[in-house]
């Protein structure tokens, strides 16, 4: 018998309909549909933080582990460098079950000792483009474009994008220009922050004319891209004045990308970075080791950025491969980084205007671990995590990280009145008139937060607009 026992007719608020709860729910309460069928009341006690068991991923040595989410095949690709095969560069594709994670077989994409991979997923193309340095070909940048089907993953034929050593490539996707970017460091130049544009076709990549955005140099590279302002952000240490952290905004147009001035979100010693946007509240955020784990908020406004103030995560100096992801679900920024030396641990924080906060380290391996990096798996709502397990002869190793608080995006109505475990009780859906709120102010679009409750902000989540101040017309839409 279906958990969705009856539907009601239409009757003062309409389309009211009858679910069995999971856990005690209240009286007028937003709650998410589960997978069974059940309804369960959104964030009301809390999900916790749950990692699921460990699963290698390589069973051997390996080294610049990156990590992609391919949205159209509901694919985690993770890119690296294989020591146990000759150093070549190796793709393995896996699936998200739970908190569970299964791979396929290795692919490798180049018969050559591949360094500081990156990869990112060109949503427009449906592909992925991984990007290294060549050691075959004197260590030149090149990047391949690579397709997953199924539990397999193939590639076309690799392309040089700069005929120079590519230091610390970072790469994301610019979704209104539906390019892909490359940032890094030239070593033929000083290191001098260089970006370009990327075109993908078929199984191909073109790339339109290297802009050198600092000719001071940069190391520990890293990127992220701004859907709100339609800018890709980046970050880095410059090299050439004692590591001070810069950030800068990039505008594409055609093949070609421009900047706005960069700007100083710390004054040195920086020695990593990594960076993640918060679609909720619409700020990106940069992680960065300096002598410890630090985060700060950035706002992009048209081509400059701005910063609050840095927060520490972590006190003890932290290793130079951290990773960040923000799960829209839950609404929370992931990092997660090692202890110089020191176990594998993630801390989860939240925004609060150009401000974060942090909860308390977790330790998800007591090994000593190297080249962390984690993506958000958008249908499975969780972060998937890979890093290099260094007390293992350094295998791959891979974990699955749900956030608490995750289920808020499965909102599917208010209950008309309160429901015992167990039990069956009504609630007014989606287009439906719930009339079991309080507190609103009418003609005002509300949205459901990750704790359950109604509010203006914008959230992922629109319940609806309000007719009174307590009724609601659920999933209104302007």
């Amino acid at each position: 018998m279906s958990n969705l026992t009856e539907l009601l007719p239409a009757g003062g608020g309409g389309k009211n309909v009858n679910f069995v709860a999971s856990g005690t729910i209240g009286n007028g309460v937003t709650v998410g549909l589960n997978s069974d069928g059940t309804v369960t009341a959104v964030a009301s006690e809390g999900i916790p933080e749950v990692i699921g068991a460990r699963t290698t991923f390589e069973a051997a040595s390996m080294h610049y582990a990156a990590i992609a989410y391919d949205a159209t095949n509901n694919k985690i690709v993770i890119a690296y460098r294989d020591s146990g095969n000759s150093n070549y560069g190796t793709a393995i594709v896996g699936t998200v079950s739970g908190t569970s994670i299964s791979f396929g077989s290795p692919v490798v994409f180049a018969t050559a000792n591949s360094q500081f991979i990156a990869i990112t997923f060109d949503a427009g193309n449906s592909k992925v483009v991984i990007s290294y340095i060549d050691g075959s070909n004197s260590n030149y940048g090149t990047s391949i474009v690579g397709t997953v089907s199924g539990t397999s993953i193939s590639f076309g034929a690799s392309v040089v994008f700069g005929s120079h050593v590519a230091y610390y490539i970072s790469s994301t996707y610019d979704v209104a220009a539906g390019k892909i970017v490359v940032f890094y460091g030239n070593q033929s130049s000083a290191y001098a922050a260089t970006l370009l544009v990327g075109t993908v076709s078929g199984t191909s990549i073109s790339f339109g004319s290297p802009l050198i955005a600092d000719s001071n140099g940069s190391l520990y590279c890293s990127c992220s891209y701004d859907p709100t302002n339609q800018k890709t952000v980046f970050a880095y240490g410059d090299s050439g004045s004692s590591y001070a952290g810069r950030s800068f905004v990039g505008t594409i147009s055609g093949t070609s990308i421009s900047i706005g001035s960069i700007a100083t979100f710390e004054a040195n010693n920086v020695t990593a970075t990594a960076m993640t946007y918060d679609s909720v509240n619409e700020k990106t955020v940069i992680a960065y080791s300096r002598f410890g784990g630090n985060a700060i908020v950035a706002t992009v406004s048209g081509t400059s950025i701005s910063f609050g103030s840095p927060v520490i995560f972590n006190a003890t100096a932290i290793g130079q491969q951290l990773s960040t992801s923000y799960n829209s679900s839950a609404g929370k920024i992931t990092i997660v980084y090692a202890e110089n030396p020191g176990p594998a641990t993630f801390v989860v924080g939240s925004i609060s205007g150009t401000s974060i906060s942090f909860g308390s380290p977790v330790t998800f391996d007591s090994a000593s671990t190297g080249y962390n990096t984690s993506v958000y798996d958008q249908t499975a709502k969780k972060i998937v995590i890979a890093y290099r397990d260094n007390s293992d002869s350094g295998y791959g190793k891979s974990y699955v990280l749900q956030n608490s608080n995750t289920n808020y995006t499965d909102f599917i109505g208010i209950t008309d009145a309160a429901i015992s475990d167990t039990a069956s009780g009504s609630v007014t859906i989606k287009g439906g008139i719930s009339t079991n709120v309080t507190g609103l102010t009418p003609n005002q679009n509300y949205y459901v937060q990750s704790d359950g409750t109604l509010a203006t902000t914008a959230s992922d989540v629109l319940a609806g607009k309000a007719l009174s101040s307590t009724s609601i017309n659920l999933d209104y839409t302007t």
